[in-house]
């Protein structure tokens, strides 16, 4: 990890930088955070001819080494203190709530605008809404491109930025060059890496989003940071962690709720963790409590299935939606958790 003297190379820094670490054959990664700059190094990073001239550069402080698998998500890594700002919320330090409908129905567009300013109302501070959905059966309802004018739509009337899922390179695309604030990587696309390195290229150097959903048959915490790791060193640093529910399901519930891996990301990382507690538990009934169970295990957000009209949606919402006034109280209690975890936090570092 280069870190540079200021905030920023110029180009012809960043050039003779590239230049001096292809002679090693290894790659340069500019990671452009919100206060200043850092460069990875990409590929074997122990020649120590190549440490040695990098370090005598006049326009480089020094190379701090990370030994975790992953490099730039590391808690130790340089990244350690960017934010991600969803709405008007920065995170992590405070509680964001991403909210709306599973998917977009093209042929019903009021009951997705209903829905968005009913859950702006509530409190929320972006707009989820599915223009293309994964199925497990090839009859089911896949979405429709045409969604995507209606999630714009709802970006214009509610003033919140929007977020939608992309499964691959021609709806990230579509997606970019239509202004989604927020890509979301679906639990099937989770360990996708030709993807996950293709968003984080295209999304380089903009202020967009991607969240990140856990694959559904995921197994070690490093594992989920290291495909967060794909996004990131590709240049974009906005990332979202998600964790969303895994396989085999716990009896009753759509997965087996995984909110409680949060301190074991925080432990290691410093992206902001996201909770869909709707797909971990499959139920409207049992939202609450998962939503509510991720606030206090210290999540930095929620990412919940809201419709006005549960029962009248498509996709997984007649089953999973919580109505409007069910999302106001949860974001109401659930914010008033994380203040209190962040007061017990403070005391405990303290002590």
């Amino acid at each position: 990890m280069i870190i540079p003297l200021h905030s920023r190379l110029t180009e012809n820094e960043e050039r003779e930088l590239m230049e001096i670490v292809a002679e090693f054959n290894v790659k340069l990664q500019p990671i452009h955070g919100t206060e200043r700059s850092i460069y990875a190094i990409l590929g074997d990073e122990t020649s120590s001819e190549m440490i040695k001239r990098i370090e005598g550069l006049h326009y480089i402080d020094r190379i701090d080494r990370i030994q975790a698998p992953f490099k730039l998500m590391a808690k130790e890594s340089k990244l350690s203190q960017h934010k991600v700002s969803i709405g008007k919320r920065i995170i992590p330090g405070e509680f964001c709530v991403i909210a709306g409908p599973c998917t977009i129905d093209p042929n019903n567009p009021n009951f997705f605008i209903e829905t968005a300013l009913a859950v702006k109302e509530a409190g929320a501070d972006m707009i989820r809404g599915g223009v293309w959905k994964p199925r497990t059966s090839p009859h089911s309802f896949q979405g429709d491109a045409r969604s995507l004018d209606i999630l714009l739509e709802a970006r214009r009337q509610t003033g919140l930025p929007i977020n939608t899922e992309v499964m691959d390179f021609e709806q990230a695309r579509i997606c970019v060059d239509a202004g989604v604030d927020c890509l979301q990587i679906g639990a099937r696309s989770a360990l996708n890496y030709r993807l996950l390195q293709e968003v984080g290229r295209i999304t380089k150097g903009t202020e967009i989003r991607v969240l990140l959903k856990r694959g559904m048959h995921m197994g070690p915490v490093s594992e989920f940071i290291l495909a967060g790791e794909y996004i990131v060193a590709q240049g974009n640093p906005n990332i979202m962690l998600c964790p969303r529910g895994t396989m085999p399901p716990l009896e009753g519930y759509r997965n087996h709720p995984d909110e409680s891996i949060t301190p074991l990301l925080k432990e290691k990382t410093w992206a902001p963790v996201v909770v869909d507690p709707s797909h971990s538990v499959g139920k409207a009934i049992y939202v609450p409590h998962a939503a509510l169970a991720a606030a206090a295990y210290g999540a930095d957000g929620i990412l919940i299935e809201s419709h006005c009209q549960p029962k009248k949606g498509v996709g997984d919402d007649p089953k999973q939606a919580v109505t409007p006034d069910v999302l106001a109280m949860i974001i109401r209690e659930g914010r008033q958790i994380h203040g209190i975890l962040q007061k017990l936090n403070k005391v405990s570092q303290g002590a």
